[in-house]
């Protein structure tokens, strides 16, 4: 019916502009618009010019009066940055874009086109385009200027140790500082024995840092402060304060023996347990019974028990026969098999053990495992000594090994690398120093590539000398874990000064 029906056709009625007579719409002032952006310049009064401060050292850009904003060319931050500065201008006028116009990088200028609205003659709205240019002049900050002045002038230090006798704890952190730039503030950092040192110019910033610890790992802290000056007519002090955090020795696929009140507390967990995951929560594993229990900060640091045998004193086995007595149980989010096991260290056949796994989904005839040999152990742990009657198995599984099939693959450059802190290190300590570290590096790459959940919450890069023609056969990795293309993040060089800050390690 409405397709039948007959529709007058609208015509938009138009006027002769008062100036220059042409055809137009209808508006307000009765001008068109080249004769009204000649009559009214809206963004008359508005600054095209402005001077900004920059500090070329930690490239931030002060906020007037004392704030420093640290922010990238052409980024969303600088933009705001910008665009803040005139805020006494845009209150004249309506703010409906902005945008940077590309400019020579070592130019020392910013350009940023605005369009802007405005209400002008008898009602009508304006809208035109400026371009506002930025000026830089080189300022250093308060804390490059106490740096450049006297590189060990810091406020805060914050001393991280952890009382194991590995690294591995620190390479794991190190990533999730990077990830996060918790140590963005930091003017100088230094490898210890045991540990690293961060030294901060402010103590809000050595503060922040130590939070940010106590959340990615099981820690305890104390802090202290010293007077370094004193004004009596002002009354100002000057200290230098000093946070020790000590992160718990409990670490990853550690073997731990529970103290009775732990155990009892845990519902009778154990009493021995594997420890599968440390945040600021301490998971643990009986391999027996596939029980899972998690301690927190508080809970650990109550009893403050240590480690029964560490990462270093895993044993390679052959395994001979696998016979699964259990179905497979998915214990927070990884699975688990029970199984019954015969294996032998792979130094001594003529002894063979016939044991219980956890293991019992991955292994299978003819493969070797990594574990801890009670058998031939020998422990004078105290919690242990508490337990009168318990009978220790002969040994207990960790991981599957592959190392066997890593030794066809030695020295070819991986797929991934990741970034490493701009560190002091001690050069002193001889070779051998260094190649323990080396080893336990390497050590820590062969985890991310075995455990997904580890390398979860940090940031692996492609890396450009990889080339996939260099892998041998296929068959060569078909029970190779390696890290996925798709988990790896592109390396961008935005500058050849980021090259220097940040190092590469493969």
């Amino acid at each position: 019916m409405a397709a039948n029906m007959f529709v007058v056709p609208q015509t938009r009625g138009t006027v002769l502009c008062c100036k220059c007579g042409i055809p137009m719409a209808p508006n307000p002032a009765n001008m068109c618009v080249t004769c009204l952006r000649l009559e009214v310049d809206i963004t008359e009064g508005l600054r095209k010019h402005v001077i900004i401060m920059y500090c070329p050292e930690c490239e931030s850009y002060l906020q007037p009066p004392r704030t420093w904003i640290k922010a990238q060319l052409e980024s969303k931050e600088l933009l705001t940055f910008c665009v803040k500065r005139l805020e006494s201008d845009l209150k004249k006028v309506r703010l409906v874009n902005a945008e940077f116009i590309w400019t020579e990088p070592h130019s020392k200028r910013i350009k940023v086109k605005l369009k802007v609205q405005k209400e002008v003659l008898n009602g009508a709205i304006l809208e035109q385009s400026y371009v506002v240019e930025y000026v830089q002049q080189d300022h250093m900050c308060e804390s490059c200027t106490r740096f450049q002045a006297n590189p060990d002038q810091w406020v805060a230090a914050v001393q991280l140790r952890q009382r194991v006798p590995h690294r591995r704890t620190f390479f794991y952190l190190e990533q999730l500082i990077l990830k996060h730039d918790a140590a963005v503030h930091a003017i100088k950092i230094k490898q210890m024995d045991q540990g690293i040192d961060f030294f901060f110019g402010n103590r809000s910033h050595a503060v922040k840092f130590v939070e940010f610890v106590g959340k990615v790992a099981p820690t305890k802290s104390r802090h202290d402060k010293q007077l370094v000056s004193h004004d009596p007519k002002n009354n100002n002090y000057n200290y230098k304060y000093t946070f020790s955090v000590e992160i718990s020795p409990i670490c990853r696929e550690d073997l731990i023996c529970l103290p009775p009140k732990v155990a009892a507390s845990l519902g009778n967990l154990g009493p021995l347990v594997i420890c599968t995951k440390v945040t600021n929560n301490i998971t643990l594993l009986d391999p027996f019974t596939l029980r899972q229990c998690f301690l927190d900060t508080d809970q650990y640091w109550r009893h403050s028990f240590k480690s029964l045998l560490g990462s270093r004193q895993l044993v390679e086995y052959d395994v001979f026969n696998v016979e699964v007595v259990s179905p497979e149980y998915n214990v927070g989010g990884s699975k688990y098999v029970l199984a019954d096991i015969e294996v032998a260290r792979i130094t001594d056949y003529g002894k063979l053990f016939y044991i219980r796994t956890h293991l019992g989904h991955i292994l299978k005839p003819g493969d070797r495992a990594l574990g801890y040999d009670l058998y031939g152990a020998n422990s004078n742990d105290m919690e242990l000594d508490k337990y009168k009657g318990l009978v220790l198995p002969e040994a207990i599984l960790i991981k599957k090994s592959y190392e066997e099939k890593r030794q066809k693959k030695r020295g070819k450059p991986r797929s991934w690398k990741l970034k490493s802190l701009d560190m002091e290190v001690d050069d002193t300590k001889g070779r051998a120093y260094e190649e323990k570290m080396n080893s336990e590096y390497e050590e820590f790459l062969r985890d991310l590539e075995e455990n997904p959940e580890l390398r979860f919450n940090l940031s692996l890069y492609r890396n450009k000398d990889y080339q996939p023609s260099e892998m041998a056969s296929a068959s060569e990795g078909d029970d190779m874990p390696s890290v996925p293309l798709e988990e790896l993040l592109a390396d961008l060089d935005l500058s050849e000064q980021e090259d220097g800050e940040d190092s590469m390690r493969e």
